[in-house]
């Protein structure tokens, strides 16, 4: 059985790998033809008919037709189509929505998934990042094990006739069996809603199972391992799963994560990083060494971008896949065959590679410092995060950072709030690490520190442990796609965070 079953799926990677090189090789004409079906697909609805779809025959003519749009703006459209009304922003009635968690702060938004969005962008994706594991890696055991997912919670919305959860609950619920199968824990603990109920049952079923693989976000993934580890007095989780070999992993940037993961394994495993949101799944790493993700260009997402330079002007500069540069950090604005039409995510993307196209992700258009204009970027953080904990034998476990503001003739300061797993050698030569680091990648940083002329030094607290982890679970915030907003120029959230840390 697992000889046939292993000659089959040998097959379906040969087949899709070789799709995906013509779409590497074809990227423009394969943007065109994926906005034109999507105009063709929604035209009777009434977005489309507002926006007259069925006359738009270009994309200069989609971009001067179609607004761009937030959340805040698509919403009265979201709330009739939870309410039941069909063919609002695409074909039908949608179901199911996700509920994007933004940040600690921010109130819920509730991204449609339609059954092409499920079906043709988001289950699509995840077939083909087992394919691309399996064309790079031949040898694999991964199918003959388990995957272990960890997934969020679902509801259904009293007075809508609808269904909402985490995008991953979502995904969890509408699995097609064969997939439910080869996934621990099953369909019920998976989407069990109170966190600290679902950590034990959780491991209750999977210490038991044959784990190859683990895909989720890897803070709440780390709290699970840990608690496995724990449970069962080992230092190494591969004492459990000797079979695990890959963490296919997304949500959050790993950086922070890599010396906590190899802390717990006694050996190498590869990382695969993905980036999925609720409103699409739009790239994935594609080799095992490079850390870049390809986007995906054939999931019914059509893709533009906005020079972050320009972002807040009255007329930015908007470009389609053909126009953009690299190096350059872009706002990423998508429409979808989930019912999004030219609506900005909030992310913020930057391109590597244009033969084919990679990305890398380097934060939220919110999640940034930017107080005195030094656009200090989560990529830019995270960069000198690394060299400081490396160089000061740190492990860094979370953190969190936002601006002190000029106060009289006090000059302004980055203010950083940091839970250590290992503490640094010295907390001043952290800092002092940090600052310089930040200096050689961000140039308006770098002039605002020159002679603290603007910006002071940064301050960097030690949090107390599992600060982090109490802050979420008072909001209600514990697992998931969850986060804890890594920049913020929210003072307000700083100092009471600060406050949480001095009671503890």
């Amino acid at each position: 059985m697992k000889g046939i079953t292993n000659s089959l799926i040998q097959w379906y990677v040969r087949k899709r790998v070789k799709q995906m090189q013509f779409f590497f090789e074809n990227p423009i004409d394969i943007q065109k033809n994926v906005l034109s079906k999507l105009l063709k697909a929604a035209k009777d609805t009434e977005y489309g008919k507002k926006y007259k779809f069925n006359d738009i025959i270009s994309y200069r003519e989609f971009k001067d037709q179609v607004p761009l749009v937030y959340y805040e703006d698509f919403e009265p459209y979201i709330t009739r189509s939870r309410k039941g009304e069909k063919n609002l922003i695409w074909p039908g009635s949608i179901e199911w929505y996700a509920k994007s968690s933004g940040t600690t702060n921010a109130k819920s938004k509730f991204i449609p998934i339609t059954k092409s969005s499920l079906n043709d962008c988001h289950y699509k994706a995840g077939k083909d990042l087992f394919s691309i594991y399996a064309y790079n890696n031949p040898e694999t055991k991964i199918f003959n094990c388990k995957n272990l997912r960890l997934g969020g919670t679902r509801e259904d919305y009293e007075g809508f006739n609808s269904k909402y959860g985490d995008l991953s609950a979502v995904l969890i619920d509408n699995l097609p069996f064969w997939a439910e199968w080869k996934s621990t824990p099953n369909k019920q603990v998976s989407l069990l809603k109170d966190w600290e109920i679902k950590m034990p049952a959780i491991i209750n079923q999977v210490v038991n199972q044959n784990v190859g693989s683990l895909t989720g976000v890897p803070s709440w993934m780390m709290i699970l391992l840990r608690n496995i580890l724990e449970n069962n007095h080992i230092k190494y989780i591969d004492e459990i799963w000797p079979n695990l070999e890959c963490f296919f992993h997304g949500g959050i940037s790993f950086t922070p994560y890599v010396e906590q993961y190899k802390n717990i394994l006694k050996k190498s495993i590869n990382y695969y990083e993905i980036y999925n949101a609720s409103e699409g799944y739009f790239a994935m790493q594609d080799t095992n060494s490079s850390k870049d993700m390809i986007l995906m260009l054939d999931y019914g997402i059509f893709y533009e971008f906005i020079p972050m330079d320009e972002f807040y002007s009255e007329n930015p500069t908007i470009v389609c896949l053909e126009d953009v540069q690299l190096n350059i950090n872009y706002a990423l604005v998508i429409s979808t065959n989930g019912g999004l039409w030219r609506y900005i995510i909030g992310d913020t993307v930057r391109f590597v590679s244009k033969k084919p196209y990679r990305i890398k992700v380097t934060g939220r258009t919110k999640f940034y410092i930017n107080a005195f204009g030094e656009e200090l970027m989560v990529e830019n953080a995270e960069q000198a995060l690394k060299v400081a904990q490396e160089k000061t034998k740190a492990i860094i476990s979370e953190y969190t950072a936002g601006p002190v503001f000029m106060d009289g003739k006090e000059k302004g300061a980055h203010e950083w709030i940091i839970e250590f797993e290992c503490q640094p050698d010295s907390m001043e030569e952290f800092t002092r690490i940090l600052d310089l680091e930040l200096q050689k990648l961000n140039s308006d940083y770098e002039a605002k520190r020159y002679n603290n002329m603007t910006l002071n030094p940064p301050k960097v607290h030690s949090a107390k442990k599992n600060l982090f982890y109490e802050w979420m679970k008072l909001r209600g915030k514990l697992g998931g796609q969850n986060k804890i907003p890594r920049l913020a120029n929210d003072r307000e959230y700083l100092n009471a965070l600060l406050e949480m840390n001095n009671e503890l």
